[in-house]
């Protein structure tokens, strides 16, 4: 994995700096090139990429080709201002094999019917309705207007939902309304899609409420998927996509990289694959820690840990 992890780093790296005017000035200011870039460790020489920096800088100059390679454009509204991401037909392809792997680490089979709620003109949305599709089970697009949501309910018996904590939250109050309760229906698994973090503060509250077995998503605009990090059926922290995202964990409001095990710190991820818009070393502003035992599940991928974590 490492040796998989460093030839990616370098291409990634390279091809960042060629490409991409918001990375040359980066690494200029820095004083950093690809070519300093020989070992994993040598990441560290690279600057951050700090959250609040992709709401200031036009989305083009981070972009590494024109318009005429891009296949999917997004635009998405959050409470911190406007972000744009650009998608090649690579970065699709990239994004919806990690979906496939987190929906199965969740149970989902060619026999689940899973519905997925909420605006499907998002990317992210999008993604995971091909990994479902991908997998063979059977989609259902709820939209975002609730009285669809009460309609499909009782046309279809789905077991899973895919949405956000505040759409689920909609979706049991408008079920009550009508005096019906989601528990009455064949719900056994439901995967939060988080936007503000890994952990989900109302996960507590949906696993009483619809008495089914949650599963968080970490899914932030500027990261522009919900597949970079995932629980498995043990329960025991989150699986990092490492072929795909290097994995950090940085002192709090330090630039020094932490590796000792088990010691809580910030996580930090750079992109190893993306085309359009390579993400080096990107600030999460999650508090997490790096786990060394193996999983449960038998998967090799490390995991992370969050503090005060439900799972």
């Amino acid at each position: 994995m490492q040796d998989l992890q460093l030839e990616r780093l370098k291409k990634q790296i390279k091809w960042a700096q060629e490409k991409s005017l918001f990375y040359q000035r980066q690494f200029a200011e820095k004083g950093v090139s690809a070519a300093d870039i020989q070992s994993l460790a040598d990441i560290a020489k690279l600057p951050f990429l700090e959250r609040n920096m992709l709401y200031r800088v036009d989305s083009l100059d981070i972009l590494t080709m024109p318009l005429s390679g891009i296949l999917r454009f997004n635009v998405m509204q959050q409470e911190t201002g406007e972000i744009t991401k650009f998608y090649t037909n690579g970065d699709i392809a990239h994004n919806v094999e990690m979906m496939t792997r987190c929906l199965v680490a969740a149970g989902i089979t060619n026999a689940s019917i899973v519905a997925l709620q909420g605006d499907m003109s998002d990317s992210r949305l999008l993604d995971i309705q091909y990994a479902l599709e991908l997998i063979g089970s059977t989609v259902v697009p709820m939209g975002t207007d609730y009285r669809q949501w009460l309609r499909l309910m009782e046309l279809m018996s789905m077991d899973t939902l895919v949405s956000t904590p505040q759409l689920i939250m909609q979706l049991i109050i408008q079920l009550q309304a009508t005096g019906k309760n989601i528990v009455d229906y064949p719900l056994n698994r439901v995967i939060c899609c988080n936007t503000q973090g890994v952990q989900n503060p109302m996960q507590r509250h949906i696993q009483d409420r619809t008495k089914a077995q949650v599963f968080n998503l970490y899914e932030p605009a500027e990261l522009g998927t919900a597949g970079i990090l995932y629980p498995c059926e043990a329960h025991n922290g989150y699986h990092i996509q490492e072929d795909y995202y290097y994995p950090e964990i940085v002192a709090f409001n330090s630039d020094q990289v932490v590796t000792e095990p088990h010691q809580m710190g910030e996580l930090v991820l750079t992109s190893l694959m993306n085309e359009a818009m390579p993400l080096i070393r990107y600030r999460t502003g999650q508090a997490v820690m790096m786990e060394t035992e193996e999983c449960r599940c038998g998967r090799t991928l490390r995991r992370v840990t969050t503090p005060f974590s439900f799972m």
